[in-house]
């Protein structure tokens, strides 16, 4: 019985694909904060909320977005990133406002 030794494989050397510098960014999105009508928020409520909880919201905006919830059924009161957005979200929950869940944008 003769053995015959196996013979190496042949291969050919790895090549690793050529690094791009080029970098792809994606934005984190946006998500908007909706106020809903509803029949027992009084006008004067959902403004003081708005100012109180909203940053940057004047009086004039915060009636303007009131009057928007009241003859629209829904007003976006704010839009941008997640973690400021249920936050918003929860203090305006909590003052008893009626609130859309949260939405991208």
């Amino acid at each position: 019985m003769t053995l015959i030794a196996p013979r190496a494989a042949a291969s050919a050397p790895t090549i690793a694909p050529e690094k791009t510098r080029q970098t792809t960014r994606e934005l984190y999105p946006n998500y908007k904060i909706i106020v809903l009508n509803d029949d027992f928020n009084t006008f004067q409520h959902v403004a003081e909320c708005l100012m109180k909880y909203i940053p940057g919201i004047d009086s004039d905006r915060a009636w303007e977005l009131t009057n928007q919830v009241h003859h629209e059924g829904q007003a976006v009161v704010w839009t941008g990133p997640l973690e400021q957005a249920e936050l918003y979200h929860t203090q305006l929950t909590r003052a008893g406002l009626t609130m859309a869940p949260l939405e991208k944008a």
